[in-house]
């Protein structure tokens, strides 16, 4: 964009600087004049302007407070303000707010201006541009979600066949027939169901809008016990969960928490243990849903407490994927839900969570 296209709006409420502002810039710059606020608001609705300059001192509404007025409604252009005295106040009022880009002392040097001018437009292209820039990458990202979620939807199924001839195999009394063989394929198809599902966990998170329905815990915390606790007969649970009010929330969402947390908990217990227990407590109010979920399994070191929330994030204790409690806290975040952790490593972790109660719509 040449510079005669930068359009230029100069407010001021001295109609001779209006004039020299006009004559000394027209060639250079699609310059518009306004001699008040509410006239330059006008303009600015109806032109697409790309440098603001404004002068501090003018009755009714001074420049300051006209930058302020539109920092929401006309955000886009560069603001210069223009002062012929010395106002510390009103100068940091207005560069604390992020209301101007700078200011110059009246009367103006013209080469000063014009440079101010330049740089003005320069860093609106560059809002505009990265603007830009932030839409194609929000773009391509959601392109990019979509097909992952559309790969692992469609390898979920031919998975699904391999799992069940696996338990058919079992069925039949053939799975040690062949040495290790079925036990490394039901190994590797076990690995790649977990990452498939935390995939589609991690698209429907991020896509789903929130949905409040009603919610038993003792119904959904029996039914992701028994499903998950076939990985690990050997731990018990002990379940507490008191709910005398009816909770809102999202179910899928608090079922991806709730799942994952349980499923950790018997995930890393210690190999070998006699005593593996994973505790369970749930008091609903009206107001929130405390959970707590204990395990007495391996723990996590100090140092890696702020961390296991991360995307991706592994221990030399803990041999996952590093996505269950970074999808956990997403999850959360859409649900305004908290979280915290405390462990010892050998004597277990407590997960302690507050899920506000939504109410029925």
């Amino acid at each position: 964009m040449s510079s005669s296209t930068i359009r230029v709006l100069y407010i001021d409420d001295e109609e001779n600087n209006l004039h020299a502002f006009k004559a000394g810039f027209r060639r250079q710059y699609e310059i518009y004049t306004a001699i008040s606020a509410a006239e330059g608001l006008k303009i600015l609705d109806n032109v697409a302007i790309h440098v603001i300059i404004a002068d501090q001192k003018m009755p009714n509404m001074t420049g300051v407070e006209f930058f302020k007025s539109i920092i929401h409604t006309h955000p886009d252009p560069t603001r210069i303000l223009l002062t012929g005295y010395t106002d510390i106040e009103a100068l940091a009022d207005a560069i604390n707010h992020g209301d101007i880009y700078r200011y110059i002392q009246k009367p103006w040097n013209d080469l000063e201006l014009h440079n101010s001018i330049k740089n003005a437009f320069d860093a609106y292209m560059s809002k505009i541009n990265l603007r830009t820039k932030i839409s194609e990458l929000e773009k391509s990202n959601d392109e990019l979600n979509r097909f992952i979620y559309s790969i692992s939807h469609e390898l979920r199924a031919p998975l699904v066949s391999v799992i069940g001839i696996i338990n058919l195999v079992k069925m039949e009394g053939l799975f040690n027939s062949s040495g290790e063989y079925w036990k490394l394929i039901e190994t590797c198809s076990n690995k790649l169901e977990y990452y498939i599902q935390k995939t589609l966990q991690y698209y429907k998170n991020n896509k789903s809008a929130a949905e409040n329905a009603e919610i038993d815990f003792k119904q959904l915390v029996a039914e992701l016990v028994e499903l998950h606790s076939f990985s690990d007969k050997e731990t018990s649970f002990a379940i507490d969960i008191t709910q005398d009010v009816k909770y809102y929330g999202d179910a899928f969402r608090i079922e991806v928490i709730l799942g994952n947390l349980i499923s950790n908990a018997i995930k890393y217990q210690k190999a070998g243990a006699t005593d593996k227990s994973v505790r369970i407590g749930i008091d609903v109010t009206e107001e929130a849903a405390d959970i707590s979920i204990t395990d007495n399994g391996v723990g996590i070191l100090n140092e890696h407490l702020e961390k296991i929330f991360s995307q991706f994030f592994k221990s030399k204790y803990h041999h996952g994927s590093g996505l269950g409690l970074f999808i956990v806290k997403e999850a959360l975040n859409k649900i305004n839900g908290k979280i915290s952790v405390v462990s010892d490593i050998g004597s277990g972790t407590t997960f302690k969570i507050t899920i506000p109660n939504g109410k029925q719509s």
